[in-house]
Formats: C-alpha cells, structure tokens, sequence
C-alpha cells in the first residue's frame, strides 16, 4: 500500500508549531485581558478622585449653601468653582437641598443658575444622602463620561447631619479609555509579534523533534515494503534516540523473522511439494488455504479451483460429516472412490491446527493413496484362499482314496491300481503347483536369471510343435483310447528370425500355451500357430477354436490361480499359474504377451519379443 505525501500543513511538524503558538498567543491574550482590565480599573479609580472634590472645597461650598444671603453664597460658589482647575471635568454643578442650581462651572450654561435641577438622581441623591455614580455613553458625541453626584452634609455639633446640597460632575472618560486603548494596542502588537516569532522557533523545535520520527516513518515504510536494508538515524540518547534505536533493533529483528520464516516457507514448500501424500490445510471454518501438489493429483483438481472451498466438498464427505465432527472426533476416513472417476481409495488423516492456549485454528488432513495397498491385501486374501482351497482338493480327494484302501480297498485288484493312480496323480498334481509357486516366487524376489543364447526362432517354435505332432501320433498308435484329435497349423515367416532367449523358459511358456489350446480346443479342431516379424518385434500367435472367454474375464487371464471355467480346469488338471509364469518370463525377456478372444469362436495368445536384426557375419553355427 503507497503511502500518501503529507501537506506541510497536514504534518506533524507544522502541528506542534502550531499548537505552540497558539498556547502562547493564548496566554498573550489572557495576560493581556486581565493586564488591560487591571489597566482600565486604576485609570478610572484614579480619574474618579482626579475628579473629585477636595474636603475643604466641600466645606467651603457647604458653608456658602448654609449662608442666609443667596446673591453672595452664589457669587462666592462661583468663585469657589472659577478656582477649580480640572481639564476632565466637563461640567459641574452645585445644587442646595431644595434641588436650585447655585453654581455652574460652565461660563455658556450659567443661565441655568437658580433654576430647579430636574435630573432625578440629583434629587435621589438629595433624598437619600447616598452618593451617585454612573458611566454613561453619549452616542451623538460616541462619547463616554464619569457622572457622580455627591451629597454635602453639615454637622450641627450634635453628631447629626443634614444634607445641604449636592455636586453634580460630568467628567469625559474617552482621555482614560484612549490610553487603555493604546496600552492594548501595544500589547496586540507585541502579542503578535512573540507569536510569529515564537511559530517560527516552535517550527525550528519540532522540526528537531519530527525529523528521527520521519526517519522512522520511512524506515518503518521500508520494513513494511519488505526492505530492512535503512538504517534511522540516532540524532540523542533521548527518548527519541532511544526509539529510533529501538526502530532499528526491530527492523533488524524482523528481517531476521522474515528470512527465518521465508526460508521455513520455501522448506515447507519442497517438502510439500516433494512429499509422496497429499497434504491439505484449512483455517477454522474448514476453508482450504493450502494444498500441496500430489493432493491435487490425487482428488484431480487445481489449487484455484479448491483454494476458499470447503474440504467437505472437496473430499465428497459432507453428506456423512459436518467440520465440528472432524474438528471435534475425526481422526481418519477411508475414502473409497474406486466407482468414481477417480478410481482409487485414499485414507485421510486429520489433525488440528491449535495455538498454546488450545484454540483451534484449522485443520490438517494427510491424504494416502492406499489403492495398491488395498488391491495387494486382497490379491494375498485371494491368494491365500485359492492356495488353500487348490492344495485341499487333492488332498481331500487322496485321503477318501487312502481310506478306502485302508478299509480293505487294496485288496481288491481291480480298484486297488485305480484308487492308487488317482492318488499319484493328486500328488504330481500337488507337486506341480508347488513348484510353480516356488517359480513364481523365485521371479518375485528376482532370483530368477536368464540364460540367454542367439536362437533361430524359426527353428525353435517349429521343433515345439513338432513334439506335439508327435504326442498325437503315439495317442493315436497307443491301443488306449485316444483323447482327443487336432491338427497344428503353422504360418511362419521365410526370414529367419534369431532372437537372444532363454531357449529353455520359452519353450516353457509355448508348452503351457499349446496345452492350454489344446485342452479347450473341440476334437479335431484346428490350432494355428504364426511367427512373423515386425516394428523390431517377433510375434508368436497359437489361435484355437475353442469356447473362448467372455470379454470381462481377459484382463485377468495371467492373474495367479484365475479360472474362467474353474470345475472344468481343475478336473483337466491345471493348476492356475501356467499363464501367471509365462506372463513372468516374457516380461523377463522385456516383451509382452496378451490374449485376444472371442466367447464361441476361440482365442488366440500373443507373444512379442525384442528383435535386432543381425548381419550375416554376426551370424555363427556352433559346430
């Protein structure tokens, strides 16, 4: 995420600054409005008593209102008032107790001398006896004044007073409120220039102050974009240094998390990716957020498309199991896809995902493909079983014979060689198996070697077959009865074919091969017998016409002890692993060796074997 460029105005810088001057511009004001208010107080205290009257002009004047004779008192109030000297005093009056002005201090309104005052608070104040002040506001003239009406009293002697009169005075206060005015001014001025100048300092400071925190911004903007190569610059041992130290031990630390926990993340990812089972992990509502490769072979799926889904659908479980029962109980499921698409069985095993308090975070299943363990555990069963039940047969059978005979049977000369042949013959026929078992079991373990040698092929598959023209032969000048009657059939290739074989376990394999065709061959059927090259291969094909195999049965035609026709292999004497050793030997001869049938009509086996042409120089006969 990009980081967005600070304003000056929008920093912090400019902030503190900020705050600074406004914290001394207020302290300017609140000092300069109680300094002012202060001020104004003691210029009007003391413009009120430069107003005032003296005492003895009070006792001068209260002697004249008490005199008998008006004309003169007026004339000496008039000089009394002439010798007032007070530039603040806009006008002055003296008024005697039945409210008749008896003195003017102004010369243009003296014609008012000898009238009655009808100012209402002249004649509270001669009522009462109580001084009067008030300021009031002439908005014609926009002009303050002081006006104070005080009461003269004469003592008679006796401790009593009676007022007498009254001074009336009328001073302009604007001389007092201008110098306030300019003492204000001054002190804005000065405000607002320690502010500004106080701003610019405040800037310088916390410039000081921001500048390791920009640092640290930076740097811890670097961490969070992945670079720890920054380094904050330590400008104190302050608490800023102190931080910005702290800032690089961090940056420091988490790189080295980061690498930690990156180089566990890329080690948990080849194990993942490189583990034989299928991993998944969800968080705690089941939601998949990690699947290795081999899980999503194994469900045959994308990491996009399961990543966010749940793991109920993923793994088709959630008919059966709700994400409480797995995060609660389940600790594995056998998951049996072999009628899907999927056609396998994976066994599941869950854990949970905790932290040391024990919350559950997630979930972790292990997936194991268990099909080839499932199909071998059933080939032994099956194994097991077919083993069993083809060793007791024989054996069953031997021991009612044997009974028999040891009844008095082999007292009898007719049934006594009978009971006995049928015993031999169980027995090779037990001793056959055996020793097919133990072939097979040789090739399991891979004790089983070759012995290869370069065969004319030709030559080879035509003396097979001529021994069995010879068996049909000596059957039928036998005086027995004959069995069974064939013909062989060849279509071999004029090229001569020489392979490198084990000319011994060949011949094994188209011995079993041929008995097997004709066993289920009908009498007189024809069996024919193909050797052709091609694609660097030879094939050998023996084709009967007998009942064939139904479709479903070829694919497990060379499985060990597997039947078509069970009852009727085993009265004919086979023991079920004739293919299963040829299937064996061909593949030990890196070749491949498969069956085409057809249920009615008769079957046909392949045998394809690696060929390399040779040159006729490479070519020698033993002599």
């Amino acid at each position: 995420m990009m980081n967005k460029k600070l304003h000056f105005f929008q920093s912090i810088h400019f902030k503190i600054a900020l705050v600074f001057a406004l914290l001394l511009f207020l302290a300017f004001q609140i000092v300069g409005a109680v300094f002012v208010q202060r001020l104004r107080n003691e210029n009007l205290k003391q413009f009120k008593q430069s107003v005032e009257m003296p005492a003895y002009v009070n006792s001068l004047l209260v002697t004249q209102l008490t005199e008998a004779d008006t004309t003169e008192a007026n004339d000496k109030i008039k000089n009394i008032l002439e010798d007032i000297n007070n530039n603040n005093i806009s006008d002055l009056q003296i008024i005697d107790a039945k409210g008749v002005i008896r003195g003017e201090i102004n010369v243009n309104n003296r014609s008012v001398i000898g009238q009655k005052s009808t100012n209402t608070y002249v004649k509270q104040v001669l009522y009462s006896g109580r001084t009067f002040t008030q300021t009031t506001y002439n908005e014609r003239t926009n002009q303050r004044y002081y006006v104070s009406i005080t009461p003269l009293f004469n003592n008679n002697g006796n401790n009593n007073s009676t007022v007498v009169g009254a001074i009336y005075i009328r001073a302009n206060l604007e001389s007092v409120y201008d110098s306030v005015n300019d003492v204000t001014v001054i002190f804005v001025t000065a405000a607002l220039i320690a502010t500004a100048i106080g701003l610019a300092l405040a800037i310088l400071i916390s410039n000081a102050i921001t500048r390791p925190i920009d640092e640290m911004k930076k740097q811890t903007a670097r961490i969070a974009r992945g670079d720890y190569s920054g380094q904050v610059h330590i400008y104190g041992s302050d608490e800023l240094g102190q931080l910005a130290q702290a800032v690089n031990n961090l940056s420091t630390r988490v790189q080295e998390a980061q690498e930690g926990i990156e180089s566990e993340r890329r080690r948990l990812d080849l194990i993942l990716a490189h583990m034989s089972d299928g991993v998944i992990a969800t968080d705690r509502g089941g939601k998949i957020t990690i699947i290795n490769e081999m899980a999503c072979e194994s469900l045959d799926v994308t990491p996009d498309e399961v990543r966010g889904k749940s793991i109920l659908d993923v793994l088709n479980i959630r008919d059966k199991y709700s994400i409480r029962e797995l995060l609660e109980s389940q600790d594995e499921l056998i998951l049996d896809e072999l009628n899907s698409r999927r056609d396998q069985i994976l066994n599941a095993n869950f854990s949970l995902i905790q932290r040391r308090s024990g919350f559950i975070i997630g979930i972790v299943c292990v997936l194991h493909d268990i099909t080839e363990q499932q199909r071998i555990d059933r080939e032994r069963r099956q194994f097991v079983s077919n083993v069993s039940h083809e060793l007791r047969t024989p054996l069953t059978s031997m021991r009612s014979y044997i009974e028999a005979l040891n009844e008095g049977a082999w007292k009898d000369e007719e049934i006594a060689p009978t009971f006995l042949k049928v015993t031999q013959e169980e027995t090779d026929r037990m001793i056959r198996m055996i020793n097919d078992l133990l072939s097979l079991s040789r090739m399991d373990l891979g004790k089983v070697e070759l012995d290869l040698e370069l065969v004319n092929l030709n030559e080879l598959f035509n003396y097979i077959l001529n021994r069995f023209d010879m068996m049909l032969e000596k059957d039928n000048n036998d005086t027995r009865e004959i069995k069974k009657n064939y013909t062989i059939k060849r279509d071999f290739t004029d090229k001569d074919l020489w392979v490198e074989i084990d000319t011994d376990k060949i011949i094994q394999v188209v011995d079993n091969i041929m008995n097997n065709a004709i066993k289920y061959s009908p009498d007189g059927g024809v069996i024919t017998c193909r050797l052709l090259e091609t694609h660097n291969h030879v094939i050998m094909s023996i084709s009967d016409q007998g009942l064939g195999m139904p479709k479903k049965e070829l694919a497990h035609i060379f499985e060990r002890f597997y039947r078509v026709d069970k009852a009727r292999s085993r009265a004919q004497g086979g023991t079920g692993l004739g293919l299963a050793i040829s299937k064996e030997v061909i593949e030990m001869h890196h070749g491949r060796i498969w069956v085409d049938s057809t249920e009615g009509k008769g079957s046909t086996f392949y045998i394809s074997l690696p060929y390399e042409e040779y040159a006729e120089g490479d070519l020698w006969d033993e002599e």
